[in-house]
């Protein structure tokens, strides 16, 4: 059961009152007044366009046209990942894109709580993603160097899944270490990535002790899906640590 609007408890509602009357809230996109700790208004919230049928299995790529059952697309047909399958909740859209950057670049963590909303879209759009909702599967967050997160100070990844769990009730495990710094991938091929990317990920002790337990299976959390190619490295370590599957969730495909 997914609760995109969790009622909050009656401490927070007065304290989110509180900040309000000292720090008017405003839309992040179109800059209305809000209230009750929101960063978007329900206007914006739903005009950010959702990923929807048809879509590639594999990546989450759209397909403007008609399909019907599953389909792959061109990029993913003769790619095999180590994850299941990824799914964003949103298509690329300069306004969410937006969102995504002030989180990252300019540390507005409270857009973490919108962007983890917005993501738990996927598990309550999508049917492949309930054996992970019953069986309490870890949402693993993509891990950053240590020096880019001295630099800036949190991670994105993180800070989305803290906010996806409160919406599905799936527990947050640090589950991965990132251990090489690697070039940014920005403006890198695919096959580029792919190599840049390669031995980056070993499985942290949480990690372990979690597989020890439970190999069922986990959810990587990203905030973009490009190429795919950051998750299907984190997703490579996972199973061979012992994971049995692993999905990939995303708050907006690239």
């Amino acid at each position: 059961m997914i609760s995109h609007n969790p009622e909050p408890s009656r401490w927070k509602r007065l304290a989110a009152r509180a900040l309000d009357l000292f720090y008017p809230p405003v839309c992040a996109v179109c800059g209305a007044n809000l209230s009750h700790g929101r960063a978007l208004c329900s206007e914006c919230d739903e005009d950010l366009p959702r990923l929807a049928e048809p879509f590639c299995k594999s990546c989450g790529e759209p397909f403007p046209g008609k399909i019907s059952g599953p389909f792959a697309c061109p990029n993913c047909e003769n790619l095999s990942f180590s994850f299941d399958f990824a799914r964003p909740a949103t298509v690329r859209d300069e306004r969410t894109l937006d969102l995504i950057h002030r989180l990252k670049y300019s540390r507005e963590i409270h857009l973490a709580d919108e962007l983890g909303r917005l993501a738990s879209g996927a598990f309550a759009d999508d049917p492949r993603l309930a054996p992970a909702l019953a069986g309490k599967w870890p949402l693993i967050p993509v891990p950053l160097h240590r020096k880019r997160l001295q630099h800036r100070h949190f991670n994105q990844a993180a800070e989305i899944s803290r906010a996806l769990a409160i919406h599905t009730g799936l527990p947050v495990l640090h589950g991965l270490r990132r251990t090489r710094e690697t070039d940014t991938q920005t403006l890198l091929s695919r096959k580029q990535r792919m190599a840049n990317l390669r031995g980056a990920f070993e499985i942290s002790r949480r990690g372990h002790r979690w597989i020890a337990d439970s190999p069922q299976g986990a959810v990587l959390v990203d905030d973009v899906l490009t190429t795919g190619s950051t998750v299907h490295e984190c997703a490579k370590t996972l199973r061979r640590a012992g994971f049995r599957r692993v999905f990939v969730v995303t708050v907006m495909r690239g």
